[in-house]
């Protein structure tokens, strides 16, 4: 994880061409200038937020977000040039999404989110908070 950090890390991968909100469908599109498009929905940035409250502070010690399905992006505040930080309608608002980490969630999406459906079922959680 240390190439994230120091001084090249906002060079390090592809930047967005382009962002959109989808809030009837809650899908956040984002272009990117190798060519790919993702569509993230908002759920599944939210439970993956790069923010210490929900990742801990270390491997193991990440918490389980539950009852996020309808959660919504309020707003979108540029990082710099190298990021965004979202404003979730439930308050959370401490992510901060570099092109890099925005880049991987796309690319894994698939494997992250069967993961964290995983641990939701582990745990005897639910998606909306009632069963």
């Amino acid at each position: 994880m240390a190439e994230a950090h120091g001084a090249h890390a906002a060079g390090t991968g592809p930047a967005p061409t382009e962002i959109k909100l989808h809030q009837k469908s809650r899908l956040m599109e984002i272009a990117f200038a190798d060519g790919k498009t993702y569509k993230l929905p908002y759920e599944f940035l939210r439970v993956y937020s790069p923010s210490a409250e929900v990742r801990g502070h270390g491997p193991g010690q990440e918490v389980l977000q539950v009852g996020k399905r309808e959660v919504e992006i309020r707003s979108l505040e540029p990082v710099g040039s190298y990021a965004v930080q979202p404003a979730f309608s439930d308050s959370h608002a401490t992510g901060i999404y570099s092109w890099e980490y925005l880049h991987h969630l796309g690319e894994n999406q698939e494997r992250m989110w069967a993961e964290y459906l995983a641990r939701l079922e582990q745990a005897g959680a639910s998606r909306d908070g009632h069963g």
